[in-house]
C-alpha cells in the first residue's frame, strides 16, 4: 500500500515568558492504511488517534521539544507501545512538559525511520531549539520542518528567535538543498515548497526579519545580532 501524508491541526495556548500565545498546530500522520508514524502530536490525542484509527502507530517523532509538539507525546504512543523519538539535546525541554518519562530514542543526524514503502531521513536543524530536527521523505516529496522553517520564514519562538544565526546556517546548508518542489510540512501554517521559500534567504541573512526602521542592511555575520532580538509577536 503506498505511503501518504495527512493532518491534523489542533487549537491551543502556549506560554513563553509569562506570555500566553494562542497557536495551532500541524500534526502530521505519515504511512499506509496498516501502519504510519506520527510526527509532532500537539495537545489533543484523542483527535490524532482518530485520524490515525486502527493503522498501528510504530513512532512518534518530535521535532523539536517544546510543549506545543510533545503535550500529546506518551498518549499517542503508549495506545500501541510505539517508540518516542526526540534529539539528545531537547531533552530538558521535553522535561518541562514531562518531568518522570524520557523518549525511547535519541535521534541523530543521519538517522532513518521507516514506514510503509517510504523512510524519514533526519536533518539537523537546530536554532528554535538546540535540537531540533527536520524530517525529509524523498518518497513523498516532503520535508517535515517542525518551527523550523515555515510558510511565512524561519519560525519563531513566542515572537523572538532563539539563535537566528544557527537558524539560517540550517534552513540554507540543508533544507535549501533539498528539490525546489519538495513541500515544508512545517507545525503551523499552510504547506509551501522549498523553491517558494528559497529566493527570500539572501533578505533573510542581510536582516530583514530583525530590522527595525532605521537600521542599516548589515548582514548576520555571527549571532550577536540576532540573538535576544524582540520582534513583534506574530503567529508561532
Amino acid at each position: 500500500m503506498t505511503a501518504r501524508i495527512e493532518r491534523v491541526v489542533t487549537e491551543g495556548v502556549v506560554e513563553i515568558d509569562d506570555t500566553e500565545h494562542k497557536v495551532e498546530n500541524n500534526t502530521w500522520i505519515v504511512g499506509d492504511d496498516d501502519e504510519v508514524i506520527v510526527i509532532d502530536p500537539a495537545r489533543d490525542a484523542d483527535k490524532i488517534l482518530e485520524q490515525v484509527g486502527e493503522r498501528e502507530v510504530l513512532a512518534v517523532i518530535c521535532t523539536h521539544g517544546l510543549p506545543d509538539h510533545v503535550g500529546a507525546a506518551i498518549e499517542v504512543a503508549s495506545r500501541d507501545e510505539a517508540v518516542i523519538a526526540l534529539h539528545p539535546k531537547d531533552k530538558p525541554l521535553w522535561r518541562e512538559t514531562w518531568s518522570e518519562t524520557w523518549p525511547d530514542i535519541d535521534m541523530e543526524d543521519d538517522g532513518i525511520f521507516g514506514v510503509a514503502d517510504v523512510q524519514l531521513d533526519v536533518m539537523e536543524t537546530p536554532g528554535i531549539s538546540p535540537g531540533g530536527v527536520s524530517l525529509y521523505c524523498e518518497g513523498l516529496g516532503a520535508v517535515f520542518t517542525g518551527k523550523s522553517l515555515q510558510a511565512d520564514g524561519p519560525g519563531k519562538l513566542g515572537g523572538e528567535y532563539p539563535a537566528l544565526a544557527d537558524q539560517l546556517t540550517s534552513i540554507g546548508g540543508r533544507l535549501f538543498t533539498l528539490p525546489g518542489a519538495t513541500r515544508v510540512l512545517a507545525a503551523h501554517g499552510d504547506e509551501v515548497t522549498v523553491g517558494d521559500l528559497e529566493p527570500h534567504f539572501d533578505d533573510w541573512v542581510s536582516g530583514s526579519l530583525t530590522r527595525t526602521e532605521g537600521e542599516d542592511d548589515s548582514p548576520l555575520t555571527d549571532g550577536t545580532r540576532a540573538a535576544g532580538i524582540r520582534i513583534t509577536p506574530g503567529d508561532e
